[in-house]
């Protein structure tokens, strides 16, 4: 169910990208689509074990949880905040010269 969830997540990001026309409601669908592939990869890298390898008071060798997808989603969250920054820098450049942030406007407005 909670994979059902994710995978609703990420379709809902996805389809804002695609359909919504307003710039800025683009960035929050990509933002939105990002956080749940961030939740699916923590989901996936989850299954693996229960126990931290650093810290734990689990005295027999059992399933641990592997460090390095944590190391990746902390790298993936910093890589997205900083895009969504640049993306938004972009916007707003953008919000100088037009009226609106639609898509097909400011696209109309700049064709030559």
């Amino acid at each position: 169910m909670l994979e059902v969830c994710i995978f609703a997540t990420i379709m809902c990001g996805f389809f804002g990208i695609i359909l919504k026309k307003n710039l800025v409601m683009k960035i929050v669908s990509m933002d939105v689509m990002s956080t749940g592939v961030v939740a699916y990869y923590v989901l996936i890298a989850s299954r693996d074990g229960l126990f931290t390898p650093i810290v734990s008071n689990v005295k027999n060798n059992g399933a641990y949880a592997d460090p390095v997808p944590q190391a990746v989603i902390l790298t993936a969250i910093v890589i997205g905040f900083s895009i969504q920054a640049l993306m938004l820098v972009g916007v707003m450049k953008l919000a100088r010269d037009n009226p609106t942030l639609e898509s097909n406007e400011i696209e109309k407005n700049n064709t030559p």
